[in-house]
């Protein structure tokens, strides 16, 4: 019986130890993610006023079309970069918040 409740009590022990580790990829994840994502809004926002600043200051249609086309072009660009870096971010939070758990499944499942 004291053998079963050791085993039991170290088994919750590993548990809250894979738990703390995934919590900590997870936090470290969204962190490195949420600064991504304020970095492209500053940007975004920079590069748009920029091109609102020409667009304004032009002084033909032909120019104005052309300073917009230019801004839509990179904007797109600089759009599907990010949400690129984004999804990689996702991609390795899941893989860190998993890692802990790797070997946890193999051991509380029994054996047949």
């Amino acid at each position: 019986m004291i053998k079963n409740f050791e085993e039991i009590q170290q088994l919750g022990k590993e548990n809250v130890d894979a738990t703390v580790k995934a919590l900590g990829a997870v936090s470290r994840g969204t962190q490195a993610i949420a600064l991504e994502v304020a970095d492209y809004s500053k940007k975004s926002f920079e590069d748009g006023t920029q091109a609102f600043e020409k667009l304004v200051g032009s002084k033909s249609v032909e120019k104005a079309i052309e300073v917009q086309q230019a801004y839509l072009k990179d904007a797109y660009e600089g759009f599907v970069a990010k949400a690129t870096k984004i999804g990689e971010l996702y991609t390795d939070l899941a893989k860190e918040a998993y890692k802990p758990f790797e070997g946890y499944i193999a051991k509380v499942t029994p054996v047949k």
